[in-house]
């Protein structure tokens, strides 16, 4: 933790000319390192939400800072009509990781999806198809905030507001391959769209028998397969996708959060069959796959695969889960442990809220989702202490809530 702080200069009332789209807490972050964040009277929190799974190399990682100051004096952008030195590689890396061909680098989750949706519409179209626009995705499925990605985003409280929406989704139940094969059958999608893991949902596991059936069904019914691995994806589970732990490859994946280390990036990774689908003029963005954020990619894809880092998500992710079935053994009210590697999720039968706001208070950053789960998303680099920290957090706050 750097031992000082940058002078802050003299603000307006909190958030006085920011749109409230965000009930932010009052704590104004100034500094972090590792798995720790400072705020601007010098408290210091566990950062077990990563900036809602982003910050996978932590805060003020040296390797990180090191190539984003060299990168800011050379070249920050340049756009996509001209081309600079980290594309290619962090391409190819992607592809050896992923098992898929080609990369589309956006700046979001929600802007991979759009591009896995659009490709999957002209795909369709390509293959004397135009009627097959439809999408069929999960109940509880979260996709993004545009308004592609929200037509499969299935909470009505984030659509309802905003419709009419791309028309014609079909929701199934996770986990119920026999909805999922009438679905793919009747409604006959441009593809069909689903989480390994639902974080919004309240980090719900899909089974990997699941996965596994949703492959087979889509290529039998000539369906486009999307796993949205924005949350789960990049290595967290302990695998580079978590859908590989099915054994299964998608059609298209799509990646963001952890992907530059905390700078904004998403990516639209495609098969070999539909990479040349999209065809110059029917997609692009200005500022996607800039040198600066590849750079930043690049260190945190040889942090995987060069330093060990997957390795640590699979020890620290077993620790968390090991110390979470302890409390669990001591608190009934923990009725599930959802989640694996670093993407873990406590659901309570009550509390929930009351334990956010504990172990807010106690000094452990997290966020509830599902409105009855604690979700846990620290970063790659946490320590074996910061785990026994944290747990030990946990555990007082549990007591305090549930035991006074």
């Amino acid at each position: 933790m750097p031992s000082t702080l940058t002078a802050q200069p003299t603000a307006p009332a909190m958030d006085a000319h920011v749109v409230k789209t965000y009930a932010r807490m009052p704590e104004v972050f100034v500094d972090g390192c590792g798995a720790h964040v400072r705020t601007a009277d010098g408290r210091v929190f566990l950062d077990f939400l990563g900036g809602i799974a982003v910050s996978a190399l932590g805060h003020a990682h040296a390797g990180l800072v090191d190539a984003l100051r060299d990168q800011v004096g050379k070249l920050i952008h340049t756009s996509n009509l001209y081309r600079h030195p980290y594309t290619e590689e962090v391409a190819t890396r992607l592809a050896r990781l992923t098992g898929l061909e080609a990369m589309f680098f956006s700046n979001s989750g929600a802007e991979a999806n759009e591009c896995a949706l659009k490709l999957a519409r002209k795909w369709q179209r390509l293959q004397g198809h135009p009627e097959r626009t439809n999408f069929v995705a999960l109940e509880g499925g979260f996709h993004g905030r545009t308004m592609g990605a929200l037509s499969v985003t299935h909470s009505p409280k984030y659509r309802e507001a905003f419709e009419p929406l791309v028309p014609c989704c079909g929701w199934v139940p996770p986990n119920d391959v026999a909805a999922l094969q009438k679905a793919l059958e009747t409604i006959r999608p441009a593809a069909f769209i689903m989480e390994p893991i639902q974080g919004e949902a309240g980090v719900r596991d899909l089974s990997l028998d699941y996965i596994r059936a949703a492959r087979e069904l889509c290529t039998r019914t000539g369906t486009l397969l999307i796993h949205d691995e924005v949350q789960a994806g990049c290595g967290r589970t302990g695998t580079f996708l978590a859908g590989a732990q099915a054994g299964v490859t998608p059609d298209v994946a799509t990646l963001a959060k952890p992907i530059a280390g905390g700078l904004p990036m998403g990516v639209c990774a495609v098969a070999q069959p539909y990479v040349h689908v999209l065809q110059p003029g029917d997609h692009g963005t200005t500022f996607g796959g800039g040198p600066l954020v590849l750079r930043g990619a690049l260190v945190f894809l040889q942090e995987l695969e060069e330093r060990g880092l997957m390795r640590a998500v699979v020890e620290r992710g077993a620790q968390l889960q090991q110390g979470l079935r302890n409390l669990q053994r001591e608190y009934p009210e923990i009725i599930e442990l959802r989640g694996r590697g670093l993407i873990q999720g406590v659901r309570l039968s009550k509390g929930a809220e009351e334990l956010q706001k504990a172990l807010y208070a106690n000094g452990l950053l997290t966020n509830r989702t599902g409105g009855d789960t604690i979700r846990l998303l620290p970063p790659f680099v946490v320590t074996e202490k910061d785990v026994a920290d944290a747990l030990a957090i946990f555990a007082h706050s549990l007591k305090q809530v549930l035991r006074t």
